[in-house]
């Protein structure tokens, strides 16, 4: 048995032995006919071109080859990065649309009351330090409309006040606290304030409904109020200063109503302005 063992002890080592020497020989070969290659490579011989042409087409491939994942992935990262850029310079330029918007509805009124000659009630008003508050909480029901602020009475807010998202009116101030005040949505269905409906120049009276829109009662000139039409508050009865853009006429509802869709998703409100409009001393 142990005769035998040593038998297959010898035979292993000679296999490795011819194994090492055929990998030593095959190295070598390669060496050499390595060396032949680029002597040869020095002599004008056609089929020395063709192989060097040929090892070249092959490296080339490879090449290729191996760096499409690369590509690949590098491709997909710039893409990323400038589907990035870009909806952010979206972002960016939807916010200042909506910015020049509310300028130009605002342009737009000034310039309706002085083509009829008409004295702007602002000329005659004054406005108060505006206030940021953050909207703490919304009071939501199937008919009532509110949000609660951080700021009170410390603050200096005081029943009445204007409270706005960016250039559009929300609502008003109906209940101060300390640290804290509610505010009535032009949506709450007590919610009634004087408004002015151009380009035609129409007096009414915006109403909430309960629901996001409102409705225009209350006006002898029903029938000159087209789609489209925007609508502004009046200035009457010293609420609210006049040419604050609030919404526009929506006439896609099954119903006759003249119904206002308002510039302001009253849902989304994270942040209003709070301020009030008084008489001018030097009136």
């Amino acid at each position: 048995m142990e005769t035998s063992r040593d038998d297959f002890v010898i035979a292993l080592r000679s296999a490795f032995l011819k194994k090492g020497t055929q990998q030593r020989f095959s190295l070598l070969s390669l060496i050499f006919f390595s060396i032949i290659f680029l002597i040869l490579g020095n002599f004008n011989f056609k089929v020395i071109n063709y192989i060097k042409l040929g090892i070249n087409e092959i490296v080339y491939r490879s090449s290729f080859i191996v760096s499409v994942p690369e590509n690949l992935l590098k491709d997909s990262y710039i893409t990323l990065q400038n589907h990035n850029k870009l909806y952010k310079k979206n972002e960016k330029i939807k916010f200042e649309l909506e910015i020049l918007k509310a300028k130009d509805l605002s342009n737009e009124f000034i310039i309706l009351e002085n083509q009829r000659l008409k004295s702007i009630v602002d000329d005659y008003l004054v406005k108060s330090n505006t206030i940021i508050a953050k909207v703490l909480s919304d009071k939501g029901s199937p008919f009532l409309r509110s949000i609660i602020i951080n700021k009170g009475s410390k603050h200096k807010i005081n029943l009445g006040m204007v409270v706005m998202d960016g250039a559009y009116l929300v609502g008003k101030v109906v209940e101060v606290n300390y640290l804290s005040s509610r505010v009535l949505l032009l949506s709450d269905l007590n919610s009634k304030i004087p408004v002015i409906v151009e380009p035609n120049a129409v007096f009414s009276i915006l109403s909430g409904t309960g629901k996001n829109y409102g409705i225009i009662q209350y006006s002898k000139k029903y029938d000159d109020i087209k789609s489209e039409s925007v609508i502004y508050t009046s200035g009457s009865g010293n609420l609210f200063k006049a040419g604050i853009p609030i919404g526009k006429i929506n006439n896609n509802f099954l119903s006759d109503e003249k119904k206002v869709e308002f510039f302001s998703d009253f849902s989304q409100l994270r942040f209003v302005k709070v301020l009030s409009f008084l008489k001018s001393e030097t009136e």
